[in-house]
């Protein structure tokens, strides 16, 4: 026979909820794995009543979903926690904010509802802003407009498997070319794909297609996650579906 663990089973999960945090300033450099660990100590301090797994090492209940990568300010990361005893959900967000480093904000925490589905079920897209310094609006619009006229646009993607071949332009459901204070910026929404698309990766399809390149660092930024619906818009995963027949409006336009 297996063998057990020793002592009563862990008390039961008897509460989901489910939080959006954001990742800004120097926090952007952090790894998910070096966030997570620092969401798990604050969840210690906030003294946040955490179900875990049973076995011989038993873990916090966190569920994460799809974590924004290391060098991208993030304002929608999510992560679903099971509890074990009952909190009021703003309660949680205050203390668990207070408890995180600065640049590292829980901005909502509200109560996963019965029979909706996981929290990944509710994300399928991103919408993404990445400044680019020392590019001109017109340079990107027309580098963004080559992009969106390709069928393919096929990059190479460092991934765990080695290098690979990826379709850039699959995954880019609208894209379109802005200014703030002189400055180009990307507007975009991607699906998410395996292996992942980055911005870096669209990126470097620009280089491809208009041989656009920035002389600076481009500064990314995630700044919604959720469904993609029919208007090509990103729908908030912690709120309700998308009313039919709501008119879509500030998103790139699908293409």
């Amino acid at each position: 026979m297996a063998r057990q663990p020793e002592g009563p089973p862990p008390p039961p999960t008897v509460q989901k909820l489910r939080l959006r945090y954001a990742k800004r300033g120097p926090l952007r450099f952090a790894s998910h794995r070096d966030l997570a660990r620092a969401l798990e100590r604050a969840l210690r301090r906030a003294r946040v009543p955490m179900a875990f797994s049973a076995g011989f090492s038993p873990h916090p209940k966190i569920s994460y979903v799809g974590a924004a990568p290391t060098g991208a300010a993030s304002e929608a990361e999510y992560v679903e926690i099971g509890l074990a005893e009952r909190r009021d959900p703003e309660e949680v967000r205050a203390a668990l904010d207070a408890s995180l480093p600065p640049g590292v904000d829980v901005l909502e925490c509200v109560e996963a509802t019965e029979g909706t589905g996981s929290l990944a079920d509710r994300i399928d897209a991103a919408r993404w802003r990445v400044e680019l310094p020392g590019v001109s609006p017109a340079e990107l619009a027309a580098a963004v407009a080559a992009f969106l006229a390709a069928d393919v646009v096929t990059v190479e993607k460092r991934t765990k498997n080695g290098l690979r071949d990826v379709d850039a332009r699959a995954a880019v459901t609208g894209a379109s070319a802005g200014e703030e204070a002189g400055c180009a910026i990307l507007h975009m929404v991607v699906r998410q794909v395996t292996p992942a698309v980055r911005p870096d990766d669209v990126l470097a399809a620009l280089v491809a297609v208009a041989d656009l390149r920035p002389p600076s660092p481009p500064r990314a930024v995630r700044e919604a996650q959720g469904r993609l619906d029919d208007c090509g818009t990103v729908a908030d995963p912690l709120g309700p579906d998308r009313v039919a027949g709501t008119r879509c409006q500030g998103e790139p336009a699908a293409v």
